[in-house]
């Protein structure tokens, strides 16, 4: 009886041993169970209070302000109007100061000027501290300016491309009828020479701009032309439409450009001699003529010289970028870029140009540039832009739109993606005149692709087969189709952070330097 009732007890606690080991089998699948769950439950927890952030920074929460201030880094929104008249304005988008960013190698700063003038304009002669690279995006112009000691005149229409270096004279006026111009400009200090961004020193003027001959007193300018004080008073002062200002008198009352411009060929020359005299005397101690003369300038108005003999020499053509056939081109797109073997006053500035078309959900695919850091400008359409640090994490991915601006530093991994309904058009200037010979990272011509192997699966950790597919899968080279990628359009889904255009409401007022 006894033996009996301990083989019972053993055999109980054999099932009690038994099922407290199944338990903790299970409970341990339950435990990693509950583990994941909670993994991933606080995966979409942050996910969440990310897009709470975000939320919150457009109802003025202070940690999604943070989250749009990092987001929107490469997003250019330091804009200022320096010129504003009833003929026209010039507005200026500040560079980034390259100080040393997360790797970004320091390199020359670049700001972006946007000028628009109404028909029958003029942009008064001046001189720059700064080398300006001018890209007609639309409408005709006559550029006159200073190469080396000739006066040239050329006539630019959309799409052409023309450098005026640092301290060249010279004048815009919009030729076409009936037609505003635009134009997109870079500005580059040569050697970062001077003070603040950039500055104008304005050769015509009067109260409004005020010329830089007005800095001498009116005793010694009389004395210079050979004329009254008062007559150097009438001269200086009569100005006061400022820096853009109409030749129609039809439009407008008449101004002292509009009267030069309607004068007799006899009579522009008369009123050209006056003006020289005054460079003659502030020079004629100087061993040798200045790279540009007050001479010269004039008949930039007047044209030809008294003599009758033409003064227009040789010097660099313009380069229309629209004209050039694409660098590469496939179903999904095109881009083009121009450096200083193409267009050798590039060289001067050490400054590249490139304009890109993708059609709509179509993609850039992600590359590097080792050779320059790239600004842009959205010309048509709109879509997404993503940059990516060093160290993998995203830097930005920001919708964008015709008139937004973007920088993307040197070597930093990058895309553009169009819109799933209209093609996307942007344009833009690099730090470097060389060829760029920008890296991808997907497609038939990546990086990934040349050099698949061991080393890049056991960089992976995967097998060279599966690394082969999925290089392999991407058929297309540079321009891709992503259709699945294209961000949505407004009303799919949340509405996503805009950023302040460049074409806005701006204060008026001008502003010849800015910090």
């Amino acid at each position: 009886m006894a033996r009996r009732k301990g083989v019972v007890l053993l055999v109980l606690l054999m099932m009690c041993y038994a099922v407290a080991m199944v338990g903790g089998s299970d409970g341990g699948r339950a435990r990693r169970e509950r583990e994941e769950e909670g993994d991933e439950r606080g995966r979409r927890e942050r996910e969440e209070e990310e897009e709470e952030e975000e939320e919150g920074y457009d109802e003025g929460g202070g940690g999604g302000g943070r989250r749009r201030e990092r987001e929107e880094m490469f997003l250019m929104h330091e804009m200022k109007t320096v010129v504003r008249t009833d003929a026209g304005d010039m507005k200026v988008v500040k560079g980034f100061d390259f100080g040393g960013i997360g790797g970004v190698v320091s390199e020359k700063q670049i700001h972006l000027g946007f000028i628009t003038m109404e028909p029958k304009s003029l942009f008064i002669p001046q001189y720059l501290d700064s080398n300006l690279i001018i890209f007609v995006r639309r409408g005709e112009a006559k550029v006159g300016s200073i190469y080396k000691e000739d006066f040239v005149e050329k006539q630019l229409k959309g799409g052409d491309v023309y450098r005026i270096g640092a301290g060249s004279a010279f004048y815009l006026r919009n030729t076409a009828e009936g037609q505003r111009l635009h134009i997109i400009c870079s500005i580059d200090k040569p050697d970062g020479f001077g003070w603040g961004s950039f500055q104008s020193f304005f050769i015509g003027g009067g109260m409004n701009p005020m010329s830089i001959l007005s800095g001498f007193d009116t005793v010694t300018l009389a004395t210079a032309f050979n004329v009254s004080t008062s007559e150097v008073r009438d001269i200086l002062t009569r100005q006061r439409s400022g820096p853009i200002v109409f030749l129609s008198e039809d439009l407008h009352p008449p101004n002292i450009w509009a009267q030069f411009v309607r004068l007799k060929q006899h009579e522009k020359l008369q009123h050209l001699k006056r003006m020289v005299d005054l460079q003659e005397a502030a020079t004629k101690e100087e061993e040798e003529e200045p790279t540009w003369s007050m001479t010269k300038l004039f008949k930039s108005v007047f044209g030809k010289e008294p003599n009758g003999e033409d003064n227009r020499r040789k010097a660099p053509d313009s380069y229309n970028l629209y004209d050039r056939k694409p660098d590469f081109r496939n179903n999904y797109g095109w881009s083009t870029a121009i450096d200083k073997s193409d267009y050798w006053p590039l060289g001067h500035s050490d400054v590249g140009l490139y304009l890109v078309n993708l059609t709509a959900g179509s993609m850039m695919a992600p590359h590097i540039n080792p050779r320059a850091t790239e600004y842009g400008i959205v010309l048509r359409g709109s879509g997404t832009v993503q940059v990516v640090f060093p160290n993998g994490t995203s830097a930005m991915k920001a919708k964008v739109s015709e008139g937004d601006v973007f920088w993307v530093p040197r070597y930093y991994p990058f895309f553009q993606i169009a819109s799933r309904t209209a093609p996307f058009e942007f344009f833009g200037f690099s730090t470097s005149a060389r060829k760029n010979r920008p890296q991808f990272l997907v497609g038939r011509s990546s990086i990934l692709q040349s050099m698949k192997g061991p080393e890049f699966a056991a960089a992976f950790g995967v097998s060279e087969e599966k690394l082969r597919r999925f290089v392999d899968a991407q058929q297309e080279s540079l321009i891709l189709p992503s259709a699945s990628a294209a961000p949505p359009e407004d009303g799919e889904v949340k509405s996503e952070r805009r950023i302040e255009r460049v074409v806005g409401r701006f204060g008026k007022g001008m502003i010849l330097d800015f910090d």
